[in-house]
């Protein structure tokens, strides 16, 4: 696709930029899936065009307990084709090794439980649809609904955000009117959920990243370790 026909998507709706892209692009799709509202929003849309769409999971090993009794439900009732995405090192052995990173190295932590794992599980898609919101952070707010990414080996897909211009309101309307089961969660005042250890429940007028990594950053790292080309 070129820089001009990645500009006219922006004029799109969220169900006409997964169609669009479905319709003129070649190769595996896949979707990262944290199982947050907008990215089972995105699931959604997915499913009524790709049903057996692989789904990937980046399974730290430290995410809430919620989490993951909320993805085996919903992959078990929908019958997801679910892919783990793991580090090489269990827990146990990461601690053992390097102590908690969570606490003392954060950055790192999330290198090896979250960056590598997808890197090496994206290798084999084409198209990465994922559910990131310019609204979510300061830093996204430049997203684009396609772009075009290099991972570091030098594989270049196509990475898709149909929420990118929707705010939260909107995440959630999709949510109720489409009996939407949603993470529990979301109940006790979380807006955005990441590993146990590393997330808040962020104040009410803060943006909802706020509540990851203590504030000390927004990002884990799976969003910038690709280069985004054009």
């Amino acid at each position: 696709m070129t820089l001009a026909a990645f500009e006219q998507l922006e004029a799109l709706t969220a169900v006409e930029i997964v169609d669009h892209v479905l319709t003129n692009s070649c190769g595996k799709a896949t979707i990262t899936c944290s199982f947050q509202a907008e990215d089972m929003v995105v699931l959604h849309l997915l499913r009524q065009r790709l049903p057996d769409i692989p789904v990937v999971f980046l399974d730290t090993g430290y995410h809430f307990r919620e989490t993951y009794a909320y993805r085996d439900k919903i992959a078990k009732t929908l019958g997801l084709k679910l892919v783990n995405a793991e580090a090489l090192q269990s827990v146990a052995e990461q601690e053992s090794q390097f102590g908690i990173l969570n606490q003392t190295d954060p950055s790192r932590c999330c290198q090896l439980r979250k960056v590598e794992p997808l890197m090496r599980t994206l290798q084999v898609y084409d198209i990465w649809f994922t559910g990131l919101r310019r609204e979510q952070s300061p830093t996204r707010r430049n997203l684009k609904p396609v772009e075009q990414h290099a991972l570091p080996t030098g594989k270049v897909l196509l990475k898709v955000s149909p929420l990118a211009a929707w705010d939260w309101n909107q995440v959630w309307s999709y949510t109720v009117e489409h009996s939407i089961e949603y993470l529990p969660l979301y109940d006790l005042g979380y807006r955005s959920i990441g590993c146990e250890p590393c997330t808040s429940i962020p104040s009410p007028d803060a943006d909802p990243r706020s509540g990851r990594w203590g504030g000390v950053k927004l990002e884990c790292g799976i969003h910038t370790f690709s280069k985004r080309e054009g």
